[in-house]
């Protein structure tokens, strides 16, 4: 990042961070704080300050919530809201239990109302401001793949950061090779194998202070997961093996059922409702069954809320749902929309079938077709499959398999209970963006089907 961005960046931030502590400030000292802490008492005010201070900013990081330059505006102003929405109502829950009961919920009412619009102005202002004084960094792409359209068309909607004047295949780099690099102010490495010439570029690109990237490959994704030993002065690194640590899985188990079943009791109405609605509308079974796989390859039965027909794959082919596909239900519709049809899933979490955190698990079919193309495929089968994880987060919905491959090994390599929360909390934000995803789309399911078919035949 040049001077400039990193000015405007930080200037950005901190406006916001002042305006949307200043306003929760103000219904502190104006009405909660004389109510709740005797007039005296100062630590009461200050530390309620600092935890607030605290929560917001480190919500603000996790849902990218100043990230103004590299997000739409709409998804900025609702990040914003998660952050400073949530930091409210803990700070809230505090005061109701310094006072032993309930208090007036008006006044922090107002002060969201005000911290929304304060956060859509400066959303708004932000923007262009970055857009005005701040360049797209002339980029290169140096590719090792014998396309790179899909990936060009994705950085085509980040112009405003990345402008890609130049594509260059890694094997038509010569000698000059600095003399073609150094017009450019970012470099991206895109499916570029390691080697020795990478390494010199990759120095290089670092000692002239370029914007660099590089798409990893597998077995460096691996390396994530190794660990620093100083057994001797010779430096030594040690595969972790994350996901098999006792504490870890014990603890993440604990998780999955504290948070389950307290997701179960709170979710409970709708699961009434929409199973109601289900039997009422064609008297046909409330939940969808499909056999999927799991950690070391275990098979078991995923749940979700009936949203089609019954029998709509018959012979057990997917068919790809489209627009207006007359097989959805008009329950099915709805919850679809809002994403109820998968809260069944719970129940898979609380049986142990699978994790509130993990890979997505997928269709046997699936795995079996793809581990045939893409042998590291098996690896995401290390550990159980979950309701949310890496590529659900990181991924979208048409997100190619060899990507959400390493976005799952990503996290694979850097299990930790911190991670975990994090990718909770993620998810949050993630229900409201249209673009996420859940394992492969319909439609390559699909595809999937009849080539697996086909290689069966063959074979």
């Amino acid at each position: 990042m040049n001077n400039k961005k990193f000015v405007l960046a930080m200037v950005s931030k901190v406006t916001i961070v002042l305006l949307e502590i200043g306003l929760f400030a103000i219904v502190l000292f104006q009405y909660y704080g004389p109510s709740i802490f005797s007039k005296m008492n100062s630590v009461g005010f200050i530390v309620t300050m600092l935890l607030y201070i605290i929560v917001y900013i480190a919500l603000g990081n996790l849902f990218r919530a100043f990230k103004i330059a590299d997000y739409s505006i709409a998804e900025t102003i609702f990040s914003q809201f998660l952050a400073f929405g949530i930091a409210d109502l803990l700070l809230y829950g505090e005061f109701c239990m310094i006072r032993h009961n309930y208090v007036n919920l008006v006044p922090g009412i107002i002060t969201v109302v005000f911290q929304l619009l304060g956060a859509a102005i400066w959303a708004l202002l932000a923007k262009r401001m970055t857009m005005l004084f701040s360049k797209p960094e002339k980029t290169l792409i140096i590719t090792g793949a014998a396309d790179t359209r899909g990936f060009v068309r994705k950085l085509r909607k980040l112009k405003y950061i990345l402008w890609v004047e130049k594509v260059i295949p890694y094997s038509a780099l010569g000698a000059d090779w600095k003399r073609q690099l150094d017009p450019f102010e970012a470099v991206i490495f895109y499916e570029v194998g390691s080697g020795t010439s990478r390494s010199e570029m990759l120095w290089y690109c670092m000692q002239n202070r370029k914007s660099l990237y590089v798409t990893p490959q597998l077995e460096e994704i691996t390396m994530q997961g190794f660990g620093a030993r100083h057994l001797i002065d010779t430096p030594l690194m040690k595969y972790e093996y994350h996901s098999e640590r006792f504490w870890y899985n014990l603890f993440k188990r604990l998780l999955d059922l504290l948070v389950s079943l307290l997701a179960l009791l709170i979710t409970s109405p709708i699961f009434l409702l929409v199973s109601i609605a289900i039997k009422l509308e064609d008297h046909g079974p409330v939940f969808f069954k499909q056999k999927r796989c799991t950690k070391n390859g275990r098979v078991f039965e995923i749940i979700k809320f009936r949203s089609m027909i019954v029998n709509a794959e018959q012979g057990g082919d997917v068919i790809p749902c489209r627009t207006g596909d007359p097989r959805i239900t008009r329950v099915g519709r709805v919850i679809r929309k809002l994403r109820m049809d998968e809260l069944p899933q719970i129940l898979n979490v609380l049986k142990g079938d699978m994790a509130l955190v993990g890979p997505r698990p997928e269709r046997i079919e699936h795995v079996e077709f793809y581990t045939r193309k893409i042998p590291e495929f098996a690896f995401r089968l290390r550990v159980k499959g979950g309701l949310t994880g890496y590529a659900q987060i990181y991924g979208k919905y048409n997100t190619d398999p060899y990507d959400k491959l390493r976005l799952d090994l990503q996290y694979i390599e850097k299990q930790s209970l911190m991670l975990d929360l994090k990718l909770l909390l993620l998810t949050i934000k993630i229900l409201f963006v249209p673009e996420s995803t859940e394992g492969f789309s319909e439609t390559r399911s699909s595809q999937i089907s009849k080539e697996s078919h086909k290689d069966k035949n063959q074979t």
